[in-house]
This record gives structure tokens, sequence and C-alpha cells, in this order.
């Protein structure tokens, strides 16, 4: 009975690892937000468009070091490369809003964008760390996994946005606190129960997953619609806003209920599962010695290359036709910044070629 109990609360802290992953992914898009605050830095540390741009770049040559993290992560433990990102994050836009602020004078130009790279790097150690944990947690499910931290990711900016918005009437200043201390307060609450544990053994959890893997997808559908039709209709003051925040805050917390629901129905099912152990135990021990015979007789395979699907080193990986696809895609959206950096040249140029 013990280990039936010890089964069942495994499952709940599986699954109460994977909420916390969804609130982690949901505030770690900040690298998409440097819009709303970009007018704000412009105007007090006196820059131009292209100097401003190149702060821009700096954020984004904090997420070129992700590597780093994805290094880490074969190494660290979860908990760890968590708070190395938080903490990364809590300084990297903690004092971007001590002089958005006004509460410190400006910064030099070049300490601006190392802090811009920091904050811009932290969200890559909080990536890696949920990412890496929740897919060897649920190695059979990776795509709804995947499928689902991104699209939190996604719908991040649009939260931190609107929260802002609604609570702060899209203050500058206020708009950063919330990027350096919620992200820093959420990866503190998925430290203590975002972890490794054995993926799914049987049958049953498999459909059980794939159950809960739907109303996650429909949480996050639901979530994206709302957030999109408080866009729309454009109320953004008063007792609306304060309503709207409280719900949204309401649909994010909602899948707590998903690791109490595994953990009731973990004990029911596992009540069941100890009666019939008992009659069947004899059997079994017959059918252990019989495997252990037959593997004894097997002789040792070679180590063959990971199918497509399974858990790479980051060696293994390079040695992939898929990674260098992968890596040359996303290069090549690089070009967008170089594109906007052009466009601006040229119409400097032209400004002042002007009479």
């Amino acid at each position: 009975m013990g280990i039936l109990r010890s089964s069942s609360s495994s499952s709940a802290l599986k699954w109460l690892g994977f909420v916390t992953a969804v609130w982690v992914q949901s505030i770690s898009g900040n690298n998409y937000t440097f819009s709303n605050y970009s007018g704000a830095l412009k105007s007090l540390m006196n820059l131009n468009q292209l100097q401003l741009n190149n702060l821009s770049v700096a954020k984004d040559v904090g997420k070129a070091f992700g590597i780093l993290a994805g290094l880490a992560s074969d190494r660290l433990s979860t908990p760890v490369i968590l708070l190395i990102g938080s903490l990364e994050g809590l300084l990297g836009y903690g004092v971007q809003w001590l002089v958005v602020s006004r509460t410190i004078t400006p910064l030099p130009y070049w300490q601006m964008c190392i802090f811009l790279c920091m904050g811009g790097n932290s969200t890559t150690w909080m990536n890696t760390a949920v990412l890496v944990t929740c897919i060897r947690n649920f190695r059979r499910n990776r795509g709804p996994v995947s499928g689902i931290l991104k699209g939190y990711v996604g719908l991040s900016t649009a939260i931190f946005t609107d929260l802002c918005t609604a609570l702060f009437s899209n203050d500058p200043a206020s708009f950063l606190v919330l990027l350096a201390v919620v992200p820093f307060a959420v990866c503190l609450t998925a430290v203590f129960f975002l972890r490794e544990i054995p993926p799914a053994s049987s049958a049953d959890e498999e459909s059980e997953e794939t159950r809960y893997f739907a109303v996650f997808n429909i949480l996050a559908v639901v979530v994206a619609v709302y957030l999109q039709s408080y866009d729309i209709i454009g109320i953004k003051t008063g007792v609306f806003s304060v309503a709207f925040a409280s719900v949204l805050l309401f649909l994010l917390f909602s899948p707590i209920a998903i690791p109490f629901h595994s953990f009731i129905r973990s004990l029911n099912r596992g009540e069941e599962q100890d009666v019939e152990g008992r009659i069947q135990e004899p059997l079994l021990r017959s059918a252990e010695k019989e495997e252990v015979v037959v593997e004894e007789e097997n002789p040792v395979e070679e180590r063959k290359r990971p199918a497509l699907g399974e858990e790479h080193t980051i060696m293994e990986a390079m040695l992939t036709v898929d990674f260098w696809v992968l890596f040359v895609s996303f290069l090549c959206g690089v070009g967008t910044t170089w594109a906007r950096l052009g466009l601006h040249l040229v119409t400097q140029t032209s400004r002042s070629s002007s009479p």
C-alpha cells in the first residue's frame, strides 16, 4: 500500500510541476515586450533611433547565449537552472526599472546594453528548465507538452501588457516591475514542484495524460480568446479593468485543479490494484525468475544513435540533419532586425540629403 501511495503522490507532483511550468511560460515572454517601455528609455537617455535599436539587439544577443542554459541542463538540476534565470531577470529588469522610474540616474549606454542582454538571456534559462524537465516527465506526449508550453510563451506578452494596462494604466515603470518581480516569484514557486519524475508506465496513465493535456489546450484557447476580446472591446479603465484582471488570474490559476484530481484518481485506482496484487503476487514472482534467466542469456547490444523524438545529448543533436535545418531557419530570422536597421538608415540618409 505504501508503494501505491507513493505512486499516486508522484503522479500528482508531476502534474503540479507541469502546472508551475505553464505559469513560468506565461511570464517568460518578456523578450517580446521591449516596445512597451522602449519609449521611456529613449526619452530618459536621450537616444536616437539607431541607439535604441542597438539596445534591442543587445536584448536579442542575450537570447543567443541560450546555449549556455542548454549545456547546463545536462549537468545542473532544474531548481538551479530556474534560480539562475530568475535572478538574472531580477537584476536585468530591476536595473531598467530603477532607470525608468528615475530612482537612479541613467546609466552609461554600454552598461544598459549589458543589463538588457541579461534580461534577454534570463528567459532562456526558464524555457530550458521547463521544456527539458516536462519532456522527460511526459515522454510519450512530447508534442502536446511542447505545443502547450510554447503557446503560453506566445500569450505571455499579451498577459503582461493587458495586466499592466488594466492595473497600472500602461505605466512603463510599473510594467518593468512586473517583468522583474513576477518571473522571480513564479520561478521560486516552480523550484519546489518542478523536477524529473518517472514517466507513465501503463496504458491507464497514458490515457489519463491525453485527457489532461486536452484540458490544458482548452484552457489555453480560452485565455487567448479572452485576451483578444479585451483588446477588441477597448474598455480599459475603472471597475471593468479590475474585473478583467481578476478573471484572467483565475484562468491562469485554474489548472491547479488537475493535480488534485490526479491525486484522488490515483488513490482510488491504487486501492483496486492493491487487492488484485495480493492475488497475483505468487504468479508475478515466478514470472520474474523466468525473466532473469532470459536476460542473462541475451548478449549486450551495441549502443545505437537515438531515434528522432528520443532524448539527445548536445553532440548527438549536432550530428543530425534536423538540428542544422532548425539552426539555419532560426538564423534566417535575424534578417528581420537587419532589415529594420537598413530601412531606418535609408530614411535618415534621404532626410539629410533632401533640401
